[in-house]
Formats: structure tokens, C-alpha cells, sequence
């Protein structure tokens, strides 16, 4: 990682990508997959970015997590979740942003819910998105917040793509709880990458 000191004031790459997975439009609002959404919007509204701007396929907000703090892209990809690379790619491309400061917010079936744990790389485990990030990033070594929405209790892909495709049966403010937690994390991380 690059420190701080080794980067001049508004140099290409100097910013950390910060992409929230999901489907656009309101049929997906509120559904496990776009979790990522929710918490990529979180992130914005604590960090007071101004209105996102339609770039690279996506929704784009970029600034300052807060005086003097970090500069951060928030792209949320408008492509729906099977083609997020297509959106993501091109945006990590225009901002020369290295890809150890690429940050994805993504649901992740294989953490309990209201479970969430960042890390560096891994595996796909089957999901869409990280696959067609992989693609359109150029490899998979991006840093995932994997927040946890909990796995139904069958392997039939049909039900597993119909969990995470639903909405969260979860009371709201344990939902809300789970989206703050993320935030946190992903907030946490932001700021290592920084320092």
C-alpha cells in the first residue's frame, strides 16, 4: 500500500473505489442481494458526498470521507449484479485506482446474518457479482466487506437464488443494524488503506 505522503494532492490513483453491489430499480430495493447498495448509500450520507453522477455504467459520488480525511469514488453499477465488472472496470480504469484500493460491499450467503468481515481476496463462493468483478477488474486480489445475509436451508440453486433475491424477513432495525455495522467496517478499512 501506498502511505499518504507518497501521493500528491489529487494524483491519479489516489483515491479509494469503493463499490456497492446490487440491481438497480425498485423491484430489487430492499432485497438481500442489494445490501451493497444500502451500505455503499450509508457510507455516502455519513461521508456528505454530493449527488452521484451517472459515469461508467453506474452511479458515481466522489469527495472526501470528511475534512482532510481520505478521497473516495463511491460507484454503485447500474448493470444489475451479473455484469458489475462491466461498470466497475472501466470507472477503476479512468481513476487509475491500484486494485488494493478497490473496496466491494457485497451480500454474502455464507456469513449468519448480522455477521460482517472484510478481507483481501478469496474465493468467488458463486456469486455473480464477485464473478463478473473478477473479469472486469483484471483478477480477484480487491478487498470485500462480505456482509452476512444468512444461507437457506437448501443447495438447490433455485432457493438460493430465491433468498438472496427476496426481501429481508428480519425485523427493519435489526436490517438497519446490520447496514450500520457494514458501514462501520467498510469505514474502518477506508482508513487503514489511508494511513
Amino acid at each position: 500500500m501506498r502511505r499518504r505522503a507518497d501521493r500528491g494532492e489529487g494524483e491519479a490513483g489516489d483515491r479509494i473505489l469503493v463499490v456497492g453491489l446490487g440491481n438497480p430499480g425498485e423491484r430489487h430495493a430492499g432485497t438481500r442481494h442489494n445490501v451493497g447498495f444500502e451500505v455503499a448509500a450509508e457510507l455516502s450520507r455519513r461521508w456528505r458526498l454530493p449527488g452521484a453522477k451517472r459515469r461508467f455504467g453506474g452511479l458515481i459520488a466522489e469527495g472526501r470521507t470528511g475534512p482532510g480525511g481520505p478521497r473516495v469514488a463511491v460507484l454503485l453499477p447500474q448493470t444489475y449484479m451479473n455484469a458489475s465488472g462491466d461498470s466497475a472496470g472501466p470507472a477503476r480504469g479512468s481513476l487509475k485506482t491500484p486494485l488494493d484500493r478497490v473496496v466491494v460491499l457485497h451480500d454474502e450467503i455464507d456469513l449468519p446474518f448480522g455477521e460482517v468481515q472484510a478481507r483481501l481476496g478469496g474465493g468467488l463462493a458463486g456469486h455473480n457479482g464477485l464473478r463478473s468483478l473478477k473479469r472486469g477488474l483484471g483478477e480477484a486480489e480487491f478487498w470485500r466487506v462480505r456482509v452476512g445475509v444468512g444461507r437457506p436451508d437448501s443447495t438447490d440453486p433455485e432457493v438460493v437464488s430465491s433468498h438472496v433475491l427476496s426481501r429481508f424477513r428480519e425485523p427493519r432495525e435489526e436490517v438497519e443494524a446490520l447496514i450500520g455495522r457494514a458501514a462501520d467496517e467498510a469505514e474502518r478499512l477506508v482508513e487503514r488503506l489511508e494511513a
